[in-house]
């Protein structure tokens, strides 16, 4: 296949697919990091060429974030429908899941958002689109299908793909993947989740609440293995309560296929055990899509399971050429893509020297309750010697989480002990990741925990959990300083 540009691209003289011109920027992938990144360079003026082998929008927009979501908010409303009575209301608690009209209805909203990322659209911002597959030649020049491009500086965000289990006889029995999972139309009688992470835990939910019979098998003792123990072990009590069966201390060693079902052999805390499924969901870890870019041409130094290396500057080790998102960095969000492509354009294009490591990243997993966390874990601030003192607030101290039903879950805050200064916090809470928010903002801008008790709050409002810490903080620094208090001691 020849290079193309992609429609809505055609006839911009100065974006002519030309090897004697030299791009300011040349981006391979065009999912969240690559259209940040080319929309910064181009409003800035330069001259900017956007590849892209696959579809515009990347893992986040077709098989992440956009369409988990939407499916989660249908979830959410059928689960709202069974719990009607606890608030007054005589719905039915059996309640019928149109699935087809829920799949129809994610693929509308992500076209909808698709739309705001159209070639066309990118056209007219002045970055030239073409879709191929890009290898590099040398260090300053790629091939995308036979047509040479030359750069000055280069960013690689191919992003990441779906890592698989190697488990024997799945691959014959077939699978699902975050990828195919949204392609469906049918809801399957019995579904197999492999993996306790964020997204396996939010679709295992989803489906659970469509009435689909729902397992879990998880390697770890608890769910989200990252994430403060007692905000998992919540989230785990809220996907049983939803009828998921949960195989914690569980390794899958077979599957094949018999009668158009699955059969699944798994070891469960060393014993043997069996099930019996319509679909098995899997892939659901990532690995960075460094394949096939020939980065040993043009001198970039990479890992098969890490990704491409780079420093706090997002330089690989070819000074010409960055990386961002997916395909060079720890975790795996759109909003860390994001931020990170903002870093590249500046220290590439601008000579900036904006560090990764400053940015202060906030994510939720979207189960209910969710899961939101940002800066430090107390279990990492201890492992850097800093002492600790942590505010809790209980949701079901919240009036607002009173009158909405939604009492489970607690604020935590995390400050060095004998100041206000926050370290991070972890909150478990139906909105928790709007919560996180304001604990993010008060980060950046160098908020004390104290500060954010003096910030009047709409009320009643669940946010009212963050003012409750910062109040107890407040009180507690007051107490520690008191004229009276010192005088006693």
């Amino acid at each position: 296949m020849g290079t193309r540009q992609l429609p809505g691209t055609a006839a911009h003289a100065e974006h002519s697919l030309d090897s004697k011109v030299l791009y300011d920027l040349l981006i391979i992938g065009a999912g969240p990091a690559g259209l940040v990144a080319a929309r910064g360079a181009a409003a800035a003026g330069l001259r900017v060429i956007l590849i892209e082998s696959h579809h515009i929008g990347g893992n986040c927009v077709h098989e992440g974030c956009i369409p988990s979501k939407t499916i989660i908010r249908s979830a959410q409303l059928v689960a709202d429908m069974r719990n009607a009575r606890n608030y007054g209301a005589m719905a039915s608690s059996d309640v019928v899941v149109d699935f087809k009209a829920v799949m129809a209805r994610m693929r509308g909203v992500r076209d909808r958002i698709l739309r705001v990322d159209s070639a066309s659209r990118l056209h007219a911002e002045g970055i030239c689109l073409i879709t191929g597959h890009a290898r590099f030649v040398s260090s300053d020049e790629v091939d995308v299908d036979g047509q040479r491009l030359r750069f000055k500086k280069a960013l690689i965000a191919t992003g990441s793909r779906p890592l698989l289990p190697d488990i024997p006889g799945l691959a014959a029995a077939g699978y699902l993947t975050n990828e195919s999972v949204f392609e469906m139309d049918t809801l399957p009688t019995s579904l197999l989740v492999i993996g306790g992470g964020p997204l396996g835990c939010e679709l295992a939910q989803a489906f659970a609440r469509f009435g689909c019979r729902t397992l879990i098998c998880h390697s770890e003792p608890l769910f989200l293995p990252k994430e403060e123990r007692d905000a998992a072990q919540m989230v785990s009590d809220a996907l049983a309560r939803d009828g998921v069966e949960i195989h914690l201390n569980c390794s899958v060693i077979g599957v094949r296929r018999e009668g158009g079902r699955k059969h699944v052999t798994m070891v469960i805390a060393g014993d043997i055990s069996s099930t019996v499924v319509d679909e098995i969901l899997t892939g659901i870890g990532r690995i960075p899509s460094v394949l096939g870019l020939d980065l040993e041409k043009a001198g970039v130094a990479y890992d098969d399971n890490t990704g491409i290396e780079v420093d706090d500057f997002l330089r690989t080790s070819n000074p010409r050429i960055f990386a961002a998102g997916d395909v060079c960095l720890e975790h795996a969000f759109t909003n860390t893509a994001e931020a990170s492509a903002h870093i590249v354009v500046r220290n590439a294009l601008f000579r900036g020297r904006q560090r990764m490591s400053t940015l202060i990243v906030p994510w939720c997993t979207y189960t209910d309750p969710q899961v939101a966390h940002v800066g430090l874990y107390v279990r990492q601030a201890r492992e850097q010697g800093i002492p600790v003192k942590t505010y809790t607030v209980p949701m079901h101290d919240v009036i607002r989480a009173i009158t909405d039903g939604e009492e489970e879950g607690f604020v935590k805050i995390h400050v060095r002990e004998g100041t206000d200064h926050i370290l991070g916090a972890t909150i478990v809470a139906h909105c928790a990741g709007e919560l996180i928010n304001n604990i993010s903002l008060a980060m950046v801008a160098g908020l004390g925990l104290r500060r954010l008790s003096t910030v009047i709050h709409a009320y009643p409002t669940q946010g009212e959990a963050v003012r409750q810490a910062a109040q107890a903080c407040a009180l507690s620094l007051a107490f520690q300083s008191s004229p009276t208090d010192k005088k006693t001691s």
